[in-house]
């Protein structure tokens, strides 16, 4: 039996719930999403599980990833209780409780600790290539010397490892609370058959596509079809450029400057490019507050762009004074742009924002099982039944 809490609610708030108190359960903003179902009545059920304290219920629900917040609930709602921000606020919470660091609390609660901690890991990288950094040469731009590639791509290595380990940990325990806690019995060949959707949505977030094509009008349409193809080039070109940096780091940071046509060239623009463009983006939609999902922000919502524009900018920098063979300016913008790199991979991805990349699609993938498991139980108990 789930035991109430009566604290939950106002720590969901800590989170960037707002308004939740003023629901009183209509269930209008259910009826209103395209992505709600009988088993998945969110956002009431959500709301429901917070005003009533149900804490350990929350945390086994996978309602709150399977929301793609386009805002019509909140819109819609007679109340004016946003849900939408508490589907954001729970998305937040649940991240921080399948995190067994507790870092993940820390940066979603405490200002001062994840900018605190940015700071801190952006400072130690400095330090590290102050001591170990190659000769300065001066005569012309040998980043390669400056920054040995071997040291460099030994250093991308230990970080994926640390990124992997944490990130496969805390799935688990998402994977504990939402589908083992409860005691539910799957077959594990419904994990097998249907892991390509998760592939699938990972990739393509096709259930957004429902959301983009409800809406009172043809501009709010049109406004979530625009979110939806920028979220996805800057995934891509987010995934592009880790892939680059992990994998072909060699080819990627060299001392030749290549012709324009070259894959390292344009494969490097086109990241870039579509970085720039998503960080943009956030942060011009967060000032403006025109749409819904901009209405409202929690810091985290503010520190990733950022840290995201100033890479891409250091990036850009860097590529620029190699390209005008300034040596000095190279290798100084290469360090600042290690320095806010790190604590965007090391800190964003496993503990904060961009978590939520890999927990929808798991979310999603998990509902199916569930489903797939669900519809075969009924038919073998409706078969038992025919058969008595």
């Amino acid at each position: 039996m789930s035991r109430v809490d009566p604290t939950f609610l106002s720590e969901l708030k800590e989170y960037g719930a707002v308004g939740i108190e003023k629901c009183f359960n209509c269930g209008n903003c259910t009826a209103i999403c395209p992505l709600a179902s009988d088993d998945y009545p969110f956002p009431r059920s959500v709301i429901r599980r917070a005003q009533i304290g149900d804490r350990e219920k929350m945390k086994s629900q996978l309602d709150p990833w399977l929301c793609y917040y386009c805002g019509d609930c909140s819109v819609t709602c007679p109340k004016g209780a946003e849900p939408s921000e508490t589907m954001m606020a729970s998305r937040r919470w649940l991240t921080a409780q399948y995190d067994w660091t507790g870092l993940a609390r820390k940066f979603y609660t405490s200002l001062a600790w994840e900018l605190g901690s940015i700071g801190l890991v952006g400072l130690l990288v400095v330090l590290i290539i102050t001591m170990f950094h190659g000769p300065l040469v001066t005569e012309r731009v040998e980043l390669n010397t400056f920054a040995p590639i071997q040291i460099v791509h030994l250093a991308d290595w230990i970080m994926a490892g640390a990124l992997v380990f944490f990130i496969a940990s805390n799935v688990l325990r998402m994977f504990w609370f939402t589908m083992r806690k409860d005691g539910q019995n799957i077959p594990f060949r419904f994990y097998v058959t249907e892991i390509w959707q998760l592939v699938f949505h990972a990739l393509t977030q096709k259930r957004w596509d429902t959301c983009a094509l409800e809406g009172s009008d043809e501009k709010t349409r049109a406004a979530k079809r625009l979110a939806r193809t920028i979220h996805l080039l800057l995934v891509s070109g987010y995934g592009l450029m880790l892939v680059l940096i992990i994998f072909f780091l060699s080819w990627f940071q060299t001392d030749n400057i290549y012709p324009l046509w070259h894959p390292q060239r344009w494969l490097g623009y086109y990241a870039t490019l579509v970085l720039m463009l998503g960080a943009v983006w956030a942060l011009w939609g967060r000032l403006r507050k025109n749409v819904e999902m901009h209405r409202f922000s929690h810091p985290s919502d503010w520190i990733f762009p950022i840290l995201l524009l100033v890479v891409t900018l250091t990036g850009i920098l860097q590529h620029a004074f190699r390209y005008w063979e300034m040596p000095l300016a190279t290798y100084y913008t290469y360090v600042v742009h290690l320095a806010f790199t790190a604590p965007m991979l090391i800190l964003e991805v496993p503990f904060g924002k961009w978590a939520h990349l890999y927990y929808r699609p798991l979310a999603v993938y998990f509902q199916i099982v569930k489903e797939k498991a669900a519809q075969e139980n009924a038919a073998i108990e409706g078969a038992m039944a025919a058969a008595d």
